[in-house]
């Protein structure tokens, strides 16, 4: 058992600010929980989805939120309740939406290689737009949609070949990468579209990457997607959306200073710079800026070991529990809970997991650490449950909730 009481009045400060934590008795119910959790401050997750729908008021903007960040059911009911819609890559996706109630004409499905099944599932639904990234694939949708005798409405996915100066796992929007359709086809693709009887083609459909920290790359896509437009409307083609992806960062280094993602910032960027025609809408697809910062890993310290040249402290959470750090050499904020010291020591934390590449953060600092000791990963609302594994027949970690 842990005592949050006891803690420094600057580490109680530190987790006040990071986790929103304001009773002193949600503190000491998280004390008793097992570890590792999922903690998830509700009330930052509220801030951020108001913020959003601060920023779009007024505009003809449509903002879905991105599940594959975070399918957690509580979060996605706090998400549906504040009228953002959803973006899928799943059949299964579709169904948890479906499920928690949000309205199919406010989901956009995307992904590279759907399968039938889950076309058929997007389709029966009747969500509102396929997200399409080849004519083979759009081919399908238009005979599984025939069978069914239906239209289904498609954006098509244009590669705009604009690096977005992220990690190269989380890069789309290159030539190189698996995404969308080259820009040089997309005259023969998009009359192709239009000539299909059971096909609606809605829009065209962008999104350069992930973890986007600035703004010239989504400045860039405004001036391809305005070139585009232009492109088309002078041979007489209309499109009623628009969809420019998401792909927004998060502040990792200094999530207390920064909980809520630079939402004014970016949507002033499409503001100034996309040139948005009579009658066409301009759809998002948020995920991590929406929900990293909303969540923390809870892990306990299991050991401390030294070697003659590291330190290592040991938690009970590993990389089945957050893959981030394992996958792409991601980096979390990390601070001890319940040490009362005033020294500070460099280590690494690491998991308990039978892999070298379990390791949440390399000469980490924090204060003495011990056995037992209470450690909140930060930022971890987003790829963090969603992508965790029962590696090593581990167990998938639990989920709280504060307010």
């Amino acid at each position: 058992m842990f005592n949050f009481a006891k803690k420094t009045q600057e580490t109680q400060n530190i987790y006040f600010k990071t986790m929103a934590l304001k009773y002193h008795k949600k503190l000491e119910e998280l004390s008793s929980l097992d570890t590792p959790f999922y903690c998830y401050d509700l009330a930052l997750l509220r801030e951020t989805l108001n913020t959003i729908n601060k920023e779009i008021k007024g505009f003809p903007y449509a903002v879905h939120y991105a599940i594959k960040a975070n399918g957690n059911r509580t979060i996605l009911e706090e998400i549906r309740r504040s009228g953002v819609g959803a973006d899928l890559v799943s059949g299964n996706e579709i169904k948890a939406a479906l499920d928690v109630g949000f309205k199919p004409e406010k989901m956009a499905y995307a992904g590279v290689g759907k399968t039938d099944r889950e076309i058929e599932t997007g389709i029966d639904a009747g969500i509102y737009c396929f997200n399409v990234e080849s004519v083979e694939e759009m081919d399908v949708i238009n005979e599984i949609a025939a069978r069914r005798g239906k239209a289904a409405g498609i954006a098509l996915r244009v590669n705009p070949n604009i690096d977005a100066h992220t990690h190269r796992y989380i890069t789309t929007g290159t030539s190189s990468d698996k995404f969308g359709i080259d820009k040089q086809a997309l005259d023969d693709v998009v009359e192709k579209a239009r000539s299909l009887s059971n096909v609606r083609l809605l829009g065209l459909h962008f999104h350069i990457g992930s973890q986007v920290t600035l703004m010239e790359p989504y400045e860039l896509l405004c001036k391809e997607i305005n070139t585009l437009l232009d492109h088309f409307e002078k041979k007489g083609i209309n499109f009623e959306m628009v969809d420019v992806g998401g792909g927004l960062g998060v502040d990792y280094e200094n999530p207390e200073a920064n909980p809520v993602a630079r939402f004014e910032e970016y949507f002033n960027v499409f503001k100034r710079g996309l040139k948005v025609r009579p009658g066409q809408m301009v759809h998002f697809e948020l995920g991590r800026s929406i929900v990293a910062q909303c969540g923390a890993l809870i892990s306990r310290v299991v050991f401390v070991k030294e070697n003659a040249v590291k330190k290592f402290v040991i938690l009970d959470a590993g990389m089945t529990d957050l893959m981030r750090p394992a996958l792409y050499g991601s980096k979390h904020k990390i601070v001890n809970l319940t040490s009362q010291s005033t020294r500070q020591v460099t280590c690494d934390v690491v998991g308990p997991i039978c892999e070298s590449s379990d390791v949440f953060g390399r000469d980490v600092q924090l204060p003495f650490t011990r056995r037992g000791d209470l450690v909140a990963i930060l930022s971890a609302g987003a790829y963090g449950e969603s992508m965790a594994s029962r590696y090593n027949m581990r167990s998938l970690p639990q989920c709280h909730f504060i307010e």
